[in-house]
């Protein structure tokens, strides 16, 4: 996809950031300029551009005389955000195992606990066998590294000093000090590598994604004999997650004709719905600060 923002975000940032501008367009009526949209949304303004202009190119969006509208064809249906689990992550997977030839899971940090929501169905690439709970061994692989890296101080002490950092192989990084410092080293955003930190056999990547308020990671694992593929594989994953997930957020309705443009109120404000006027104040978007 051209002109994708820069990969050294968070992997789902750029996405949220897309959202925070197809909502203030909505809120506008369906149609500003950029200045506009970078200003509600709280982005800078080459950000802004950079993003519309992927939008427009995705079809999600286009240019007008105002400066971007939504795209006509069916009314764009700009979601709230919503957990993870509430996505087809099982479809996800196995896509994704097919393409990147590797096993891949969906993996959520949800009340205090690691969950593996989904793991692909390839007999090609088989999942991980859980010799060690997941849930109680997040240290150790990459998937619990990246849910790890995004809680905030007090939830990741808290999770550790429930879990310990307990040696799984001669190659695990244990001890809570240990862990966190590690943690702390990494970039925000970054994907996590792991070399027979689980198993002996077996390595992996996770790279960490954050969908509305809750943490969650897309990981891979393969055989440590494909472990010189792991660092391109884990690039792929991480582009190929942006495009799904993008795709995945936004949801089209069955075209309909628009309704024809009511005149301009007493006030001066289009009466189109979500348009500000002078007399109402404009609805704030409620979204989380990137």
């Amino acid at each position: 996809m051209p002109d994708r923002p820069p990969t050294g975000q968070t992997l789902i940032q750029s996405v949220q950031r897309a959202v925070h501008l197809l909502r203030a367009l909505n809120h506008r009526g369906g149609s500003a300029s950029a200045k506009q949209l970078a200003r509600d949304a709280d982005l800078p303004l080459p950000t802004a551009y950079h993003l519309l202009r992927t939008l427009c190119h995705e079809g999600l969006v286009r240019k007008d005389r105002h400066g971007y509208a939504l795209a006509d064809p069916g009314g764009l249906a700009v979601p709230q955000p919503s957990a993870p689990d509430s996505l087809p992550t099982q479809e996800w997977t196995d896509q994704l195992s097919l393409e990147l030839n590797a096993a891949v899971y969906f993996v959520v940090y949800r009340e205090g606990e690691i969950r593996v929501t989904a793991a692909s169905r390839n007999p090609a690439c088989p999942p991980v066998t859980e010799w060690a709970d997941f849930r109680l061994t997040g240290h150790a692989h990459a998937a619990g590294q990246a849910l790890l890296s995004q809680l905030s101080d007090e939830e990741r002490a808290d999770h550790l000093a429930r879990h310990p950092a307990t040696p799984l192989t001669r190659h695990t990084v244990a001890g809570r000090t240990a862990v966190e410092r590690r943690l702390a080293s990494r970039q925000r955003g970054a994907p996590h590598l792991e070399y027979e930190e689980y198993t002996l056999g077996t390595v992996c990547a996770a790279v960490p994604i954050t969908v509305g308020s809750s943490a969650a990671t897309l990981a891979i694992s393969l055989p440590s004999a494909r472990a010189a593929e792991l660092q391109p594989l884990t690039r792929s994953l991480q582009a190929r997650a942006e495009s799904v997930l993008l795709d995945r957020t936004f949801s089209v309705t069955p075209w309909a004709p628009r309704p024809a443009r009511p005149p301009r109120t007493r006030e001066g404000a289009p009466g189109v719905p979500g348009a500000p006027s002078s007399t109402t104040e404009r609805p704030k978007d409620g979204r989380q600060a990137s």
